[in-house]
């Protein structure tokens, strides 16, 4: 044969499946665009404009890129494994005729490099088209102006040629394999592989059954947010594990059920529809499950991520309520207050601003284990475990300030605030110290970094700071509030200065704090400061920056789902056209037949994304846990966001349905 003939049959097979090849053409293209967009955003000289945020924004960037590396390989092997699926007829055709299984490698060589080299070529020539306003928009995000002089580096190319190359080789071998293991007749008969009637894995559906019921469990139970944490990636493999097990082995299941109920069985609706959904079941239950997984998987990251950026301003003003604060660690005396005092009222002076009445907390601070009513400390550094709580002791005074209040304690009352978890007891134990609760706060002004802590956290007030010796055992009588050595690593004291600068525009601000931080520095007092105009920054570089990776992988996810939409309803299509016939044959009309198809499209079509809407719901306490984590309290605005996220999911579902249905009714009839 000519050197020239190989090439030209493979171009020629590409034509000639079109319906197949272009589609997974034109997901190839947009992968590589996206995964080269990204991967160019670490590299973008642009951001290292930014004055703060440029590193955890890049670290969001590359786990971005990671997470649709890995994906692309996934995805791409998976589709066009079942691309190639549908026309092992044509190969063993081909084998039949003469050719070699040689020579039909070498057709499907030729096929995968052309499919690769141009893939390649105009999803980089995409990618670089497109990068400036990808930036631009990320950049809008972060509320960030930083330069468009951006220069492209050769190492996003590079990783992408390299990624991709492989991916392509990998699909290649795994398609040459199959050939060359078959035999001309099974590839004859490898589209329609499979036709025989399912086995029932009770042992599989039971598996899958008990998986989800775990998954479900853990996300209903799991109260504390560092808990959470941890478990949420357990329960996220076991729903998954859970999803392939009951579409490949419960569905199938269930339907042998209606079929030995003989009074359900056997009626001509019925009987049609549940023999024929038995089929569709085993040749469509693994995409029918990715199908599922990825629809969660974008209306979790949508609606999270949505969520975040949209109360992105709550939580800047909740993490950070005074423009600013200064915070002295192991120390409450009056000395430190008014340095601080006199260096904060200096900066205003110096710079013409007017200021808030200053906000002072004392506080004292321990992590432990709670117990309903009783609290007991642990050492600092064991303790960020799952069951890890923190009180937050203060005096009487600090709270009315913050609260506007005039409440008054005795020496053994306290007034009690628990953020995530509430109690019924009448006393409160710290330690060994047993106070009365004189009430139960249902509200609590939390103050800087209060507000955003992650654990359960519970708020004592007490009558004044002397409380703070009894409670860590200091027996000293000089009056002096200090924490004894060997409590050093349970408690932890600090005194926080907080202020507002009225009127002040920003740049007025970023004097006063600039001024502020070089006197107390220059004091050497110890402690931090934390000023909210330059943390607003790295704040919105975070959300802006999250934000922007879940719209970018929730694309992508979107664009999987429909891929395997499309080939689901080509396969199915096919294998409807054989039924269509026998059907027909064995006196069914046109309209009954179309009917019961279309019955049974609809029910395998919309199970998925049934079923990722359970998920979801049963997801959404541990999702709330975990944006919590991240000072998102805001449980209405989440709640929006995931509906809002459902039904415009559910409609371009829907809309691909519609159009992918054409595609189907036109190979059936």
């Amino acid at each position: 044969m000519k050197k020239s003939f190989y090439p030209k049959l493979a171009i020629t097979n590409i034509r000639k499946n079109a319906r197949t090849v272009v589609p997974f053409i034109i997901t190839c293209i947009l992968t590589i665009m996206m995964f080269f967009m990204m991967s160019s955003l670490c590299q973008n000289t642009g951001l290292n404009s930014m004055e703060s945020g440029s590193q955890s924004l890049i670290v969001v960037l590359q786990l971005g890129t990671i997470v649709i590396g890995i994906f692309s390989v996934i995805f791409l092997f998976y589709t066009y494994s079942f691309l190639m699926k549908r026309r092992k007829k044509e190969f063993g055709l081909y084998n039949i005729l003469g050719m070699d299984k040689k020579h039909i490698a070498k057709v499907i060589s030729f096929e995968t490099l052309f499919i690769g080299v141009f893939s390649m070529i105009v999803g980089l020539l995409g990618g670089v088209l497109f990068n400036k306003l990808i930036y631009m928009a990320l950049i809008k995000l972060m509320h960030f102006n930083a330069s468009f002089d951006f220069q492209l580096t050769s190492e996003p190319v590079v990783n992408t040629v390299i990624l991709f190359t492989i991916i392509f080789i990998l699909m290649l071998l795994n398609t040459l394999r199959q050939v060359h293991v078959s035999k001309p007749i099974e590839l004859l008969r490898g589209g329609n592989t499979g036709e025989k009637e399912p086995k029932t894995k009770w042992v599989l559906a039971i598996v899958g059954l008990l998986c989800l019921g775990c998954g479900y469990y853990i996300s209903l139970t799991t109260i504390n947010p560092l808990q959470a944490m941890m478990l949420f990636f357990v329960a996220v493999i076991l729903v998954i594990i859970g999803t392939y097990c009951l579409f490949t082995a419960g569905s199938i299941a269930i339907l042998k059920l209606l079929r030995k109920n003989k009074n359900y069985y056997y009626k001509t609706k019925n009987f049609v529809s549940v023999s024929g959904m038995i089929y569709r079941m085993k040749q469509n239950a693994v995409g029918l499950a990715n199908i599922c997984i990825l629809a969660t998987m974008v209306l979790v990251m949508l609606s999270s991520t949505v969520s975040l950026y949209i109360g992105s301003e709550e939580v800047l003003n909740k993490m950070y309520p005074y423009d600013c604060s200064i915070t002295t660690q192991g120390t409450v005396s009056d000395d430190i207050y008014n340095t601080k005092l006199k260096i904060a009222n200096k900066a205003l002076r110096d710079n013409n601003v007017t200021s808030s009445e200053p906000y002072r907390v004392r506080e004292l601070g321990a992590y432990g284990v709670r117990s309903n009513n009783s609290f007991e400390s642990k050492d600092l550094t064991d303790a960020y475990s799952a069951d890890c709580a923190a009180i937050i002791v203060m005096p009487v005074s600090d709270y009315n300030n913050i609260n506007g209040t005039n409440a008054a304690l005795n020496d053994d009352q306290v007034l009690t605030y628990s953020s995530k978890t509430g109690y019924t007891g009448d006393t409160f134990t710290i330690d060994n110290t047993t106070f009365n609760v004189k009430e139960k706060l249902t509200h609590f002004e939390e103050i800087s970094y209060l507000a955003s802590q992650m654990m359960d956290t519970t708020y004592v007030i007490v009558k004044d700071i002397s409380i703070f010796n009894q409670i860590t055992g200091n027996n000293n009588t000089n009056g002096e509030v200090v924490i004894p050595d060997d409590k050093l690593k349970q408690y932890n004291m600090e005194q926080v200065f907080s202020f507002n600068m009225d009127g002040a525009t920003t740049e007025e601000v970023n004097a006063v704090q600039k001024q502020i931080y070089n006197d107390y520095m220059d004091l050497d007092c110890g402690g931090y400061l934390s000023f909210k105009e330059t943390s607003k920054a790295d704040f919105y570089t975070i959300y802006g920056g999250l934000f922007f990776v879940g719209i970018f992988l929730g694309t992508l996810f979107i664009m999987a789902t429909v891929l395997i939409i499309y080939y689901k309803q080509i396969s199915e299509g096919y294998d409807d056209k054989e039924r269509f016939k026998i059907m027909q044959k064995v006196g069914m009309s046109k309209h009954e037949i179309k009917k019961s198809i279309n019955s049974q499209v609809l029910v395998v079509f919309f199970l998925p994304l049934i079923v990722a809407i359970i998920h979801i719901a049963f997801a959404f306490p541990v999702i709330t846990r975990l944006l919590s984590v991240l000072a998102l309290t805001n449980t209405v605005l989440y709640i929006i966001c995931t509906i809002v996220s459902i039904v415009i999911f559910a409609v371009i579902y829907a809309i691909v349905y519609a159009l992918t249905s054409k595609v189907y009714y036109k190979i059936v009839e």
